[in-house]
This record gives C-alpha cells, structure tokens and sequence, in this order.
C-alpha cells in the first residue's frame, strides 16, 4: 500500500490517508455498496483474476471503501499492509490460520480476552496448534515457555481488563533471538496512543468494534503488518475463507479514525482522574490503571504510551454479591461487555467476558469476583463519579 501521507502528522493521516478521489470529486470517503465489478474485456477479466493486473474482482476481497480504512490504518500504526475482517475475533483467527500449522507452538499472555483464549484452547487445538500461557509482565516466564517448535509469541497491552503492561521492546528481542514473530493485540490503545510496530513487534491485530468505530456502531476487526506477512498471507486467507469487513462499516469506521486522536486523549484524561477518584473511595479494594504512580508498569508504560487509555479496573469489597451491587445502582452508564465508546461502560468480567474460562484460568488472569471494568466515556467526568458514588453507597 502506498502512503502519500506518510510525512504529515498523526492527526493529518487519521483524516486524509487512503482517499484516492475518484472522478465525481467527491470530498467524503466514497461508500462502494457492490458485491461484483464489470471488467472491459474478456481479457482484463482474466488478467485480473491471474492477478496479472491490479483492480477490483469481488466485494469478499477487493472493495474501495474497505481498501481505504486498510490504507489508513496502516498508515496510522507504521505498517506496510493492513487486511480488515467482519471482527475482532475474525481478525485473530485469520492471523493464526494464515500463518500457522499444526505441530506450531504458540506462547500467549494469560492476560488475553477471554474468547481468544477459547479461540486458542478449544478451536486452534483441533488443528494441533498448542498454546502455553505465561504471566504477561514475567520476561523470564516467556523465555522458560518457548520450545524448539514455537513459532509466535502473543499478548495485549494494556492487558484486559487488568491493565498490565508487557515490555514490548524486551519481548519483541526475545522473539527475533527464538525466530518468533510478536502479535499484539493494540486494541486498548489504538495507534493514537500506541504504536506496537515501532517497538518491533511483527503483527498488530485490532478489533475496529471499540475505539476505532468509538460509538458502539459495527463490529470490525484488522491486521496490520508487512506486506509479506500481512499483505500476502493474511489476505490470502481472507480472500478463501471470507471474514471480510462490510463497505458500510469500513466506510464507518473511516469517521471513527478521523476523531481518534482526539477520542483517546480525551477518554485517557478523564480514565486518569476517575481512577485517582476510585483509588480514595473506601469500598473500592484496589485500582488498575497504569496511569496511577502505584502500578507496577507506571514508568514503562509512559515509554510506550502517549497517554494511558480509557479502561480502568477496580475491585470492590464484598466480592461477587458487591460487585452485582455497584452495577444495579448505577443509572446513566450502560451495563454492557463493551467498550471503547463515547458513552460509559460498565461489566463485571467474571460473568461476562471471561464467564466462560474455568475458574482457575480466571483466577491466573486476576479476574476475581470483585473486579469490576469500566470503560471511561466522554460524558462529564462529574456525572461519571456520581453514577458511581449510588453504586458506591450500597456497599
């Protein structure tokens, strides 16, 4: 993919990046609702499908609107090629499938979504791909880990919903010393506030669903890379097996990607003082937010982030029957497993999210019965605290 913008601003890319004007002069990104193109000639059809020469074929592979969001994304994160999918999940899936076989190791966090690591247990392992899982933060436990048939080291960070930070620098060195490539899910940060290729990672997967649509809209996901790797592998599988992103919702989230920048810096200032907030409230346990000065990751993460995102994690006295307390007192924010929208979120991941891991895969992860996950908004930050403070009140 090419980037006429690669020399502007973050800001200048989220906005401009991949339009390439088509001959009506439109000022808006184009939304190309087809499933099929017509070629000229018998004889450009069949250069086309030889992929002998460049141009649209199907909708499942080939659309203007979606090759728009993938130019820009990629252009946002540092990458050469970027393929988007139907979701999140879908875009992990088509990584893992593309690039792998059976016989392949995979070292993962344990500090992953909970679905991904069904996707890797009970789905991945019918095809022989194993997984091992480490502490996220353990350097150590990673290089115990790898085997001789490793092939992929992979994680979030920040982690969900506990906000550990992983040494993408120290992890990507590991992996290239072991010929592995490093996957991140970029996911909590967005290449507005993270940028995981910059720090050597191969891969970076996205699910568009949260911060990158921002308002709760479609479920999309995406995989930046190298045009090897990504532009080649990645798509090819997309282009048998399917997952692809509607034009619509690549069309929507073009618009999310034209706020981003100022979305997260937005969502991170009020996150930072809603879990200064939360960290002075005598019911609440313990605050997980690597902006606070008391995590553990505090310092790497401001290395590796511009700011520190919008998801907190605390846990409340009275475990399960607290945490269900809190929820139902609450009026304005939305009781929902997402996030990453301009509205509030709230969730108790030990239910929902991570409801289906066993109970001692939720209690390697930090999931307790009283951690509760919010995903900070764009309301009023006061209103935000004084939803909180009913649910507060009852414990």
């Amino acid at each position: 993919m090419t980037d006429s913008y690669k020399d502007q601003h973050f800001a200048t890319r989220a906005i401009r990046a991949g339009h390439h004007r088509t001959h009506e002069g439109e000022h808006s990104e184009p939304m190309f609702l087809t499933s099929s193109y017509v070629f000229d000639s018998a004889e450009q059809a069949a250069a086309r499908f030889a992929g002998d020469e460049a141009g649209n074929i199907y909708s499942r592979f080939t659309n203007p609107t979606v090759r728009t969001f993938e130019e820009r994304l990629a252009s946002l994160e540092g990458g050469e090629s970027a393929v988007a999918t139907s979701s999140g999940m879908s875009a992990i899936l088509s990584t893992f499938m593309a690039l792998f076989s059976a016989g392949d190791h995979i070292v993962s966090s344990r500090s992953i979504f909970g679905t991904t690591r069904v996707l890797f247990d009970k789905y991945l392992a019918k095809f022989g791909i194993e997984t091992d899982y480490v502490a996220l933060t353990n350097l150590e436990a990673w290089q115990a880990a790898i085997k001789p048939n490793t092939k992929a080291l992979f994680l979030e960070t920040p982690s969900n919903p506990m906000n550990d930070v992983a040494d993408l620098a120290a992890l990507s060195a590991l992996a290239k010393a072991h010929d592995c490539l490093l996957i991140v899910d970029n996911c909590f940060c967005t290449p507005a506030l993270q940028q995981p290729l910059s720090f050597g990672a191969d891969i970076v997967v996205h699910s568009a669903t949260k911060y990158i649509d921002g308002q709760g809209r479609c479920i999309g996901g995406a995989v930046v890379g190298n045009s090897q790797l990504v532009g080649e592998e990645v798509y090819g599988f997309l282009r048998t097996a399917g997952p692809t992103m509607s034009a619509f919702n690549a069309w929507t989230f073009l618009k999310g990607l034209e706020t981003l920048d100022l979305r997260m810096n937005a969502h991170s200032s009020s996150a930072l003082i809603l879990a200064k907030w939360l960290d002075e409230q005598p019911n609440v346990s313990q605050v997980f937010y690597a902006g606070l000065e008391n995590h553990p990751q505090h310092e790497l993460a401001k290395q590796q982030q511009s700011a520190f995102g919008g998801i907190i994690a605390f846990e409340v006295k009275g475990g399960k029957e607290g945490a269900w307390k809190l929820v139902n007192a609450t009026q304005m924010v939305s009781i929902t497993g997402n996030l990453g929208d301009t509205k509030t979120t709230l969730t108790h991941p030990a239910t929902t999210t991570h409801g289906r891991l066993t109970e001692e895969a939720r209690a390697e992860a930090g999931i307790t019965d009283g951690l509760l996950r919010i995903s900070v908004g764009l309301e009023s930050i006061e209103d935000i605290q004084a939803d909180l403070q009913r649910g507060l009140d009852k414990l």
